[in-house]
């Protein structure tokens, strides 16, 4: 319900921002003419007579700045803070995010003039007109809005510094959950929400106060509360045992018309996101620990895929200079193959450029007794097994670009979680297992926080799930980023 309040709010705002901006562009035009074009005797001439009227083109060329001068006012509110809240933001809150916004624009949009050799066409007193107007215009908004709130607040206590009317609810439970969200509610006046009482199955609670909530009935004083009150919604907030109990008490709620919650934190999971979601009509309740927002996750992958083909095409030169020298200075194949595991655990085929000697993996487990990593992974610092030029390979992880061919494919991504080994799979914790619910990548937080440096596999399990758990696109880019200087300076290799 805050959701939608919020998301209706932030709308609204932005409509009216947008009148305000729009017609502040007119308004500058207008008076940059009216100025330019001053005299006692003439001042609408240019307006008024043919053959003074501007070629079409000429205001053409004004009309396409509008949408960036749109774009860019609201782009630099919204960073500034401006539709965060789900409240009406304060005078001087306002204030300070339209100045910041009216400097920053003023400056990006005199650039995107300045870059596309519009100078000529455009008159600087123009852009200074239409932002200084703009600025006037979106403060003395603002400042109206407050001042008609605070007048509705006063006529009707149901008011207050926000587009929606206070929302009067009943809370269906007593237990921690309902007062952590009876604490939410009071740290967030913004909310617009009054709690009208608690509802308990025990008629000995009736009365009690619970965080400063009375108990003002039971199940079976819900009729009669609604009757006599005035309730938009209840929010059910119960144990598990209680399900059984309220689902007479919702259709009553369903068939009297009140919106109805049912908090559905009913299992004490630590990090899973409940979502309600339905299956050709079938309601499901999907509890999910991994990233959710598909349309980023599709485009994740769209990016990988073509980046990945133009990165093939372009080293493909390098490619066979590298081959060349790997399969001259050491007996064997140029690609090291080994069987990884991906996305839930799908087993793929994985490629480097070989960096050890023939048969390496036949000597494995005498070298158990040197590996410098705890848990079901090997490493170890001057392996006998890699070759002299496998060594500069690893340094600079030149060996890891055949594995671009696995992102084409889309067994792997630009930046994940390292594929394991099926063994090592084998071997994980319950919660360790967590890591396969991304598609594995070419580079990851343990890449860029040390790489080999880190001994602990526990450690380096958790930077993969703190990975998963923060994931966004800005993420991505932040670690391919951070990646290049590792890979450039050799940082945490062995």
């Amino acid at each position: 319900m805050i959701k939608e309040q919020t998301r209706l709010l932030k709308k609204v705002l932005i409509v009216i921002d947008l009148c305000m901006v729009t017609s502040s562009f007119f308004i500058g035009y207008f008076l940059r003419n009216a100025i330019t074009n001053f005299s006692p005797l003439t001042f609408l001439a240019p307006y008024l007579y043919d053959e003074h009227l501007r070629p079409i083109e000429y205001y053409a060329l004004y009309m396409g700045l509008l949408p960036i001068f749109l774009l860019i006012w609201v782009g630099l509110l919204s960073y500034f803070g401006m539709y965060k809240s789900s409240r009406l933001r304060s005078i001087p809150e306002s204030f300070g995010s339209i100045l910041k916004a009216a400097v920053v624009g003023f400056i990006v949009f005199g650039s995107y003039v300045f870059i596309l050799r519009m100078q000529e066409d455009i008159s600087r007193l123009l852009i200074g007109f239409t932002f200084t107007v703009a600025t006037l215009f979106l403060c003395l908004e603002k400042s109206a809005f407050v001042f008609i709130f605070r007048i509705l607040s006063k006529r009707d206590k149901s008011f207050k510094s926000a587009l929606i009317v206070f929302r009067r609810i009943i809370i269906v439970g007593t237990g921690k959950r309902a007062r952590t969200f009876i604490e939410l509610i009071k740290n967030n006046p913004g909310w617009n929400i009054r709690i009208v009482g608690l509802i308990d199955m025990d008629i000995v609670k009736k009365g009690e106060k619970i965080n400063g909530q009375e108990v003002i009935g039971t199940l079976d004083d819900i009729p009669q509360l609604i009757q006599d009150n005035i309730i938009d919604e209840i929010v059910f907030i119960v144990p598990r045992s209680w399900l059984n109990k309220i689902e007479d008490i919702m259709l009553f709620c369903e068939n009297a018309g009140l919106k109805v919650h049912l908090a559905v934190n009913l299992f004490d999971l630590k990090f899973s996101r409940a979502k309600q979601t339905d299956l050709h009509g079938f309601p499901l309740l999907a509890f999910e620990s991994t990233p959710e927002k598909l349309g980023h996750l599709f485009f994740k992958r769209i990016v990988d895929f073509i980046l990945s083909g133009i990165a093939l095409v372009i080293l493909a030169p390098v490619f066979l200079i590298i081959a060349v020298i790997v399969k001259v200075i050491s007996e064997g194949p140029v690609f090291y193959k080994q069987l990884r595991c991906g996305l839930y655990g799908r087993k793929f085929m994985f490629y480097k450029f070989r960096t050890m000697i023939k048969d390496a993996e036949s000597q494995l487990s005498d070298l158990q007794k040197y590996n410098e990593m705890s848990g079901p992974v090997f490493k170890m610092t001057n392996d006998p097994r890699v070759t002299t030029i496998g060594k500069w390979l690893r340094k600079y992880s030149i060996d890891e670009m055949p594995q671009l061919w696995n992102v084409l494919k889309g067994d792997m991504s630009l930046v994940g979680p390292r594929p394991p080994l099926p063994h090592e799979v084998e071997n994980y914790d319950n919660w360790q297992r967590r890591r396969l619910s991304m598609r594995p990548g070419i580079t990851c937080l343990w890449q860029i926080s040390g790489r080999n440096e880190i001994a602990d596999f526990k450690e380096w399990m958790k930077l993969d799930l703190e990975y998963i758990d923060k994931w966004s696109l800005g993420l991505d880019v932040k670690i391919l980023l951070k990646t290049i200087p590792v890979v450039l300076f050799g940082i945490g290799a062995k």
